[in-house]
């Protein structure tokens, strides 16, 4: 596991694979959009201040926090498995889907949040994505990015900061 984190972390996605990237981006972000703005998860709000610090905090926690665990260690890269591991993506996926209601009720208990169906729907959604996106490019530098990129939007321009 230690050989997959290592690998994925100082391996660059080429031309193609940033481009599967933004498709996936575009794809999950549509999806998340429309469970967020239906549900009031997702509201436009004013720019929350503090952008720079925030892009800061969340490349850290959860981008990498999240991403080294549960993709970085649970999902190979194509050079490990050439066609799709489902049943790592799938755990994958369901372990960060857990974490968050897990988070709430142990050491975060303020985000309440974590406990919405809506914003558990959003996280599969955004879980899937990277972890689409990291076992195709072999990196986990678009998972971290891909994430990261949600959670800014969605706390300085969507509400997050309300919830």
């Amino acid at each position: 596991m230690l050989a997959r984190l290592r690998s994925c972390l100082t391996t660059l996605p080429d031309a193609r694979g940033w481009a599967l990237c933004g498709g996936v981006a575009l794809a999950a972000g549509a999806l998340m959009a429309t469970i967020g703005f239906s549900t009031g998860l997702y509201v436009l709000t004013p720019a929350a201040p503090g952008l720079p610090l925030r892009l800061l905090t969340v490349l850290f926690v959860p981008a990498l926090g999240e991403e080294i665990p549960f993709r970085g260690l649970l999902v190979p890269g194509r050079d490990e498995a050439p066609r799709p591991p489902w049943r790592a993506i799938a755990v994958s996926t369901a372990l960060y889907v857990a974490w968050h209601p897990l988070e709430t009720l142990t050491f975060l208990p303020g985000a309440t949040m974590f406990l919405r169906p809506d914003f558990l729907a959003c996280t599969a959604i955004l879980g899937l994505a990277c972890a689409l996106v990291r076992w195709r490019t072999g990196s986990l530098w678009p998972a971290v990015l891909l994430h990261g990129g949600f959670v800014v939007v969605w706390q300085t321009w969507m509400g997050g900061f309300r919830l």
